[in-house]
């Protein structure tokens, strides 16, 4: 387990370890029986196409939560996590392969703001390309 983030050992421009997330076409399948979410571009690489994408994509669910983990994996609490949003600019396409696709993400604090809260930004790509924009949390920390 991490140990507690304290927010006077922070400072603007602080570095969160870089993480790196698989995501194989087996992930989609966990992941919508899990949500709900059986939209058929998750799955159906025919379908996917047709409606003009490059193959079968992540669910954007999927996405933003694999993104979170590296603020929860730096604090080790999920509740600590005040506010996240992001806006989706690029799918996370999933191959039909072993590998399937990665998500890597870096993130830094932003900025410190009043009652021992971080706003920390995030840069999420997959591919080579950065698939969200404005990412970014608040967090409480100790």
């Amino acid at each position: 387990m991490p140990a507690i983030v304290n927010y006077d050992d922070v400072q603007v421009g602080t570095e969160l370890s870089p993480a790196s997330f698989p995501v194989r076409r087996v992930d989609l399948v966990r992941y919508a029986g899990a949500s709900g979410d059986f939209n058929v571009i998750h799955w159906n690489q025919r379908v996917a196409r047709a409606v003009g994408l490059p193959d079968v994509i992540a669910h954007g669910m999927l996405t933003m939560a694999e993104v979170g983990r590296v603020i929860t994996d730096w604090t080790g609490d999920p509740g600590s996590v005040v506010e996240y949003g992001v806006r989706f600019i690029k799918p996370v396409v999933v191959p039909d392969d072993d590998a399937g696709a990665t998500i890597e993400v870096t993130a830094v604090v932003g900025a410190k703001l009043d009652d021992r809260r971080v706003r920390v930004d995030l840069i999420a790509s997959s591919a080579g390309e950065k698939v969200l924009a404005m990412a970014r949390a608040v967090v409480q920390l100790a």
